[in-house]
């Protein structure tokens, strides 16, 4: 049996990645993926992490978010949308969530070497909290929920939807255990008094 690449790709390309308005969506996604992929090399050694098993609480629910924004799961349920926005309110939403996807990205070049894709420890961590980490204090979750969102509801199929209160879930619950461990790391004195004065998500909103 022959490996049929097309059928792979149709997976996560077909359906409302390619169908315009929505196509512009999906390619700033792409673009994101891309640049966010291609600048994970750019870190600083890790010192400590949290254990592999213990991450599942937070990426199974990314990982199922991201397989219910494929198109395909849309398709083979036979979904259709629940709303259509037309070409002005899906550039709207390219627009907000072009935003958020900025925000994510102020927030990782201000982090510098002491961003991860995991929930780690660097060499000579300490505690950020100017910039966006003045707003938030994850403002990389903040930007790529908000984003996210915006996108799932903007496609308006009941699997993107639910796909992106998944991966908003999956985030949450990712800056949650990130907090304990880097309180732990860090120390109650440093990173808990961050936590204390700084919201965790929506800015100007009480912390905690």
């Amino acid at each position: 049996m022959s490996f049929d690449f097309n059928k792979l790709l149709s997976v996560a390309w077909g359906g409302w990645t390619t169908t315009w308005p929505t196509q512009l969506l999906a390619l700033l996604w792409v673009a994101f993926l891309a640049s966010w992929v291609g600048a994970s090399f750019w870190q600083g050694q890790t010192k400590k992490q949290v254990m592999t098993l213990e991450s599942q609480r937070y990426r199974l629910p990314i990982l199922v978010g991201g397989i219910l924004y494929t198109p395909f799961v849309a398709e083979i349920l036979g979904l259709k949308p629940l709303w259509v926005l037309g070409n002005t309110g899906i550039a709207i939403a390219a627009i907000l969530s072009a935003a958020g996807i900025a925000f994510a990205w102020w927030g990782r070049l201000h982090l510098g070497k002491f961003w991860s894709n995991t929930i780690t420890q660097k060499e000579d961590h300490r505690v950020i909290d100017t910039g966006p980490y003045g707003l938030v204090r994850h403002p990389i979750y903040t930007g790529l929920i908000f984003g996210m969102l915006v996108t799932g509801f903007a496609i308006g199929l009941v699997t993107t939807i639910l796909g992106a209160i998944l991966i908003s879930l999956g985030m949450w619950q990712k800056g949650r255990m990130e907090e304990v461990f880097l309180s732990k790391e860090l120390g109650e004195h440093a990173y808990g008094a961050y936590c204390r004065r700084v919201p965790m998500l929506i800015p100007f909103t009480s912390a905690r």
